[in-house]
């Protein structure tokens, strides 16, 4: 499914004086672990007088975090071009731009970030690790967007992998847990601590495995986009998109979490960010080159760096958008880690909390979207 075709067909198209962003830049997308993330550079809100209407919400600012990633494009566009803002009627955003999960929890744990958008690995693991207490997934937003990309001159057959190295990005990220998994299924071996057995896993961040990939110290990589259509232009060849394993070809790569004090003390500013990523994500539905160019322009905002026509167009459709958590997916992601020994087997309950967002698809005439049996109760 592309990333501008909508797992429920959009009702609404946003106004024509959205304005779409003229530059095609895009940086690589990165998971690599160094702390907070910095604060991205603050765009100028195209919706600024739409804003400052009608009644004030309960917080004078909320602070969204999300990755440089094609994945995060809900946020990428929804900020981008003021559609998340414009919900707000004069609360403030203060965008963060974060490269790995793990630093992404750490802002939301201490304090210093109340929304953001993240893979679904470390949405279990911080989950789990509170024990429940830190934070809710209150919406979906990406799906697939992951693909196995090898040397073509050194593995031609998905068997030809055993003995070779592939790239995930992290340990215990969504990727290697998917990586280490389908490894499994081949009745291979691996540690899933060291990444060494049948196949070499190697972990590599994602803004240095195109030039690790072009030097040949790995073989492949089973990466998120854009990295995997940055290989594909690097000489390798699409193995497998991760999409053909799943039922439906539907799995969460992004999700949309809140720290639960946020959620308890501004449910009504929650509530008008959800309004806001709904009607992004229709409106990325409904223009599709515009919401490409604009999800660029963000990204080229905060890194400064283009990304070719030749990797953004082939990356851009293989993402789905969607406000559906996929909530049955996360659940069957987190039984792989357990098999992978990564975790132990986790207690899920409560993880969701679907509630305004069903609230807003059903003011919007959508379908409401499920919990899976894991929401809040």
């Amino acid at each position: 499914m592309p990333a501008t075709a909508s797992t429920r067909k959009p009702r609404t198209t946003l106004r024509r004086s959205v304005v779409a962003a003229a530059a095609l830049p895009l940086l690589i997308g990165a998971l690599a672990s160094c702390g907070y993330g910095s604060e991205a550079k603050k765009d100028e809100p195209k919706a600024a007088d739409a804003a400052d209407s009608g009644k004030k919400l309960s917080a004078s600012e909320v602070r969204i975090g999300y990755f440089p990633n094609l994945t995060h494009a809900t946020a990428l566009v929804g900020l981008q071009e003021g559609l998340i803002e414009k919900e707000l009627n004069g609360t403030k955003i203060k965008p963060q731009s974060f490269n790995a999960g793990p630093s992404e929890i750490e802002a939301l744990n201490g304090g210093s970030l109340d929304i953001g958008f993240i893979g679904p690995s470390p949405s279990i693991n911080a989950y789990v690790k509170s024990k429940g207490s830190n934070l809710r997934i209150i919406s979906g937003s990406a799906s697939g967007g992951v693909k196995l990309v090898v040397n073509p001159d050194k593995i031609k057959t998905l068997d030809d992998l055993k003995g070779k190295k592939i790239a995930t990005p992290q340990k215990g990220n969504t990727q290697d847990v998917a990586f280490l998994n389908w490894i499994a299924e081949k009745g291979w071996k691996v540690d899933p601590e060291s990444g060494k057995g049948d196949v070499s896993v190697v972990r590599t961040d994602n803004k240095v495995t195109p030039d690790a990939f072009k030097q040949g110290s790995i073989d492949g990589a089973w990466v998120p986009e854009p990295t995997a259509s940055k290989l594909v232009s690097d000489g390798g060849s699409v193995l497998l998109d991760e999409t053909a394993l799943w039922p439906d070809k539907k799995f969460v790569i992004t999700n949309i979490i809140v720290s639960q004090k946020f959620l308890k003390e501004h449910p009504d500013v929650v509530e008008a960010v959800l309004r806001g990523t709904v009607k992004t994500n229709d409106w990325i539905h409904a223009n599709q080159d515009k919401a490409k160019a604009s999800a660029n322009a963000k990204l080229e905002a905060d890194s400064g760096k283009a990304l070719d026509a030749k990797i953004i167009d082939p990356a851009w459709p293989s993402i789905a958008i969607t406000d559906d958590p996929l909530a049955s997916t996360l659940k069957t992601q987190s039984e792989w880690a357990v098999k992978a020994k990564l975790i132990e087997q986790p207690e899920l309950a409560g993880i969701y909390d679907l509630t305004l967002l069903n609230k807003v698809l059903k003011a919007a005439g959508k379908p409401e979207v499920s919990d899976a049996g894991l929401g809040a109760k």
